[in-house]
């Protein structure tokens, strides 16, 4: 095949338009192209023609000569990296392989490791998706919050209810990027997410391909167990021989995977109590802040923008205060949601569907906060001083919002006081609000970073500072708030136990979680053999 890239058209063009221009690059007739494929598509939208912009691969005839008298850096033969993994371990498994956890990082280890014939039991505090949809919906139309299924917890993990983002910053020339985004379309995500330059799935559509993922594991000899906690581990002489689970069952185990997302606080602690090897680790705080979408995509695109999908943004900027502020999860087109897991605390997040069809834009606002900034402990390096940072402006959230998501105009927010009512815009927001003032929950310096960079970003799209724009709190669940060490082969300071993903400190986002837990499994692989046949699984 050959690779053609910076193929250039207009908005409106057609199928036919894209072969026609492969063809004029390659200076052949359209019917010599025997098969396009499209292997990247993004928008050019630095002028106000705006442009999709194509790579592709070409199947013709005598391709390297073509290639040759072109002499064109766009045209080059096509280099495949298609993921390859070969199983080498030799040591004998007396058990299956537990995997704690069930988000992207656990999905995708325990996919691996039942391909290969590892039969593993994945264990999931929370809800299958449908089941923990239904729960979530009650949440935010009123009911109790559910504290072992909720945003969080349950199928798929923290990215079920968010925009379904796969772009990544990732670089990882082994071919396991795009074949983490190969599984997730063969089990019913859009096939463009193998394509576009910024691909997400969309939470509607997500749900879908999570169940099937599930489903592929247990038609292979995996098994799923749903409300099941991880609440113990057992050891011997520093390695796992056991876990415990809802703090009753006892299951033999040698090899766990800890795929626990950034938010098992619990879970955490019963590591740190066991002696396990964690350290706290910077991460970022701050706000939700909703636009109307039009404003956005009128600024990204200018008066064509109804022809294009909704825009996005991606913003920085190093405040006075030497506080870095940047936009994280934009949702175009989407929902703000509480995703609250503990009582007594307002956590939010983003969320969209596949169309993003939603009248506001919207995305977290956040400050970078180190271990410098956290509670003073009289434990030196204390791992879960990040947590209790989360926990205390979780619960001045949840103080300043009478116990619902806390909202306020911009202006207001400058001024520091409590809104009264909206403007020309009102929330989309899943789940209670109160009218409030967040300069409550946050610290001070995060307060006067977000002002100062949400006026900078004035200067990038016209209407940013609006003060009518609705701010909600607290964004505080970006990342994980420490980090379990893990050795060259992946094990952390216990034998047996693999961190892995975004709750381990290894990942942030939907991919790198996903290839992480693909990482994972190579190292499990590597070391210990195939056990299907052995006779003495566990």
């Amino acid at each position: 095949m050959l690779q053609i890239s910076q193929l250039k058209l207009k908005i409106d063009h057609t199928e036919k338009d894209l072969y026609k221009l492969a063809a004029k690059t390659l200076k052949i007739p359209e019917q010599e192209i025997k098969k396009l494929v499209i292997t990247r598509k993004s928008i050019d939208a630095r002028k106000e023609d705006i442009f999709y912009v194509y790579q592709v691969e070409a199947e013709v005839s005598e391709e390297e000569k073509k290639a040759a008298r072109l002499k064109s850096p766009n045209v080059t033969i096509a280099k495949k990296s298609a993921y390859q993994f070969k199983s080498s371990g030799e040591a004998r498994l007396a058990a299956r392989p537990v995997i704690a956890g069930f988000g992207p990082a656990g999905l995708f280890c325990g996919l691996m490791l039942a391909r290969f014939g590892y039969c593993p039991v994945i264990l999931e505090r929370g809800e299958e998706v449908d089941k923990r949809v239904e729960t979530v919906e009650s949440f935010w139309n009123g009911g109790m919050l559910n504290l072992e299924s909720n945003v969080q917890f349950g199928e798929g993990g923290a990215g079920t209810f968010s925009d379904g983002k796969l772009n990544t910053l990732i670089k990882d020339q082994s071919g396991r990027n795009h074949f983490v985004l190969q599984i997730l379309a063969e089990h019913g995500a859009p096939e463009e997410i193998r394509y576009l330059n910024k691909p997400h799935i969309g939470t509607d559509k997500l749900r879908n391909v999570v169940k099937a993922i599930r489903e592929e594991i247990i038609a292979l000899g995996g098994e799923v167990r749903f409300n099941t906690c991880l609440t113990d581990i057992i050891t011997e002489q520093g390695e796992v021989t056991g876990i415990e689970l809802n703090h009753k069952e006892i299951l033999a185990c040698e090899v766990l995977v800890l795929a626990l997302g950034h938010s098992a606080r619990d879970t955490f602690k019963m590591l740190y109590e066991k002696s396990m090897k964690l350290t706290p680790k910077s991460f970022a705080i701050g706000l939700r802040m909703e636009h109307p979408q039009e404003l956005i995509s009128r600024n990204q695109y200018g008066s064509r923008y109804e022809k294009l999908p909704p825009a996005d943004y991606k913003l920085t900027h190093n405040a006075a205060n030497n506080r870095g502020i940047y936009s994280f999860c934009m949702c175009p087109g989407g929902f703000v949601v509480n995703a609250s897991s503990e009582e007594g605390r307002i956590a939010v997040n983003g969320m969209s569907n596949h169309a993003r069809n939603e009248k506001n834009a919207n995305s977290a606002l956040i400050v970078t906060v180190t271990p410098a900034d956290f509670p003073k402990s009289e434990i030196e390096n204390y791992p879960l001083a990040g947590v209790e940072f989360q926990r205390i402006w979780e619960a001045k959230a949840y103080a300043a919002g009478k116990g619902s998501v806390p909202v306020q105009l911009y202006g207001d927010f400058k001024r520091s006081r409590t809104s009264t009512g909206f403007g020309k815009m009102m929330p989309n927001l899943k789940g209670g609000y109160q009218l409030s003032n967040l300069r409550d929950c946050l610290p001070d310096y995060v307060s006067s970073a977000l002002i100062d960079g949400i006026e900078a970003f004035e200067h990038k799209i016209t209407g940013f500072s609006d003060e009518e724009a609705i701010l909600s709190g607290v964004e505080t669940r970006t990342s994980s708030p420490l980090r379990m060490e893990r050795n060259e082969f992946f094990e952390s300071s216990i034998k047996g136990i693999y961190p892995c993903g975004e709750g381990a400190g290894y990942a942030g986002g939907i991919t790198s979680a996903a290839v992480d837990g693909i990482k994972v499994f190579e190292a499990i692989a590597s070391k210990f053999k195939n056990p299907i046949f052995t006779g003495n699984l566990k």
